[in-house]
């Protein structure tokens, strides 16, 4: 297991290495002066001349990639053009809020996922099977920016339950986290569905009904168990793209995470801090996926760690 974790830690800094090269050419596939459309057309020379000896264009390529490079493994991302601060210390402000909002919206998702598709193989091709499978690619066909204003509009401006929207609190986390809960469970409601009406056809399936044993320990135990690898798959590349920010949600209910400051950064030509959440994103990327491996030995003891060293 050992070497397998290493295995992965190599190619996950591999990666890495290769996001901090799309990070560091993006600036210069831009077309023309990045300078200047950083600075905007009315920026003086002299005010120009000063940003690219700041940010270090005016260095030959390999001189800057180096040094970018070395800022990266020091913690140093650059600084806001935006704000005049850190990127890093941008980043772990909104990060919070990120974390916040991600946790909540998969815990939502993973109760409706999976209760929603051990009901619908526990009544496959009965009209319950149908009416939640319906649901789900409903909820996969709808567009998240639609679903989050029409809760907006029916809880916050109609009911009155929630506020609209701004702040950081419980109040103001429950109806971003449940659209997002609504969205992120479709996926989990097909998996485990598909996965259950396969496992509970198997034999030892029969052998514990004809054993005598309670329903919910036999789809729970003794079902689920065998599907929960593909769900968590699943679970732990939303939680990793979630984590990266959920910019649609995050701009409708103006959540204030990594989604709205990357938003903020594109708006107004924050190269600094988009490429600082570029590489922000595929670390969160490669930390959670590297967790996700790991806790497939937990969910099924029988996995072999050395045979998965050659796929690592």
């Amino acid at each position: 297991m050992k070497q397998y974790i290493l295995n992965r830690l190599a190619s996950g800094i591999i990666v890495l290495l290769g996001l901090t090269v799309f990070a560091f050419a993006l600036i210069h596939m831009i077309p023309g002066d990045p300078v200047r459309i950083m600075l905007g057309e009315k920026a003086t020379k002299e005010q120009v001349e000063i940003l690219r000896e700041q940010m270090g264009l005016n260095k030959p390529l390999p001189t800057q990639y180096i040094n970018y490079i070395s800022g990266v493994v020091k913690g140093d991302l650059g600084t806001s053009l935006k704000t005049g601060r850190p990127v890093i210390v941008e980043i772990k402000e909104r990060f919070p809020a990120t974390v916040k909002l991600a946790i909540a919206g998969i815990g939502i998702a993973i109760v409706i996922g999976v209760a929603m598709g051990i009901l619908a193989a526990k009544f496959k091709n009965t009209f319950i099977d149908f009416f939640l499978m319906g649901l789900a690619t409903l909820g996969i066909s709808l567009p998240s920016f639609w679903l989050g204003l029409i809760i907006i509009m029916i809880f916050a401006v109609k009911l009155g339950w929630f506020p609209i929207a701004g702040g950081t609190g419980f109040m103001d986390l429950i109806m971003p986290a449940a659209t997002l809960g609504a969205l992120c469970s479709t996926m989990i409601i097909r998996l485990t569905r598909s996965g259950m009406v396969e496992v509970l056809s198997n034999d030892y399936i029969r052998t514990a009904k004809a054993k005598g044993m309670r329903e919910s320990i036999i789809l729970f135990r003794h079902a689920f168990r065998n599907v929960m690898i593909p769900v968590v798959t699943v679970v732990g590349l939303q939680i990793a793209a979630l984590l990266g920010g959920a910019v649609i949600i995050e701009q409708v209910f103006s959540w204030p995470g990594i989604g709205t400051l990357a938003i903020s950064a594109i708006a107004s030509r924050d190269f600094p801090m988009i490429q600082g959440i570029i590489l922000f994103m595929g670390v969160v990327y490669v930390c959670v996926n590297l967790l996700v491996d790991l806790l497939y030995g937990l969910i099924d003891p029988r996995i072999d760690y050395s045979t998965l060293k050659e796929g690592a």
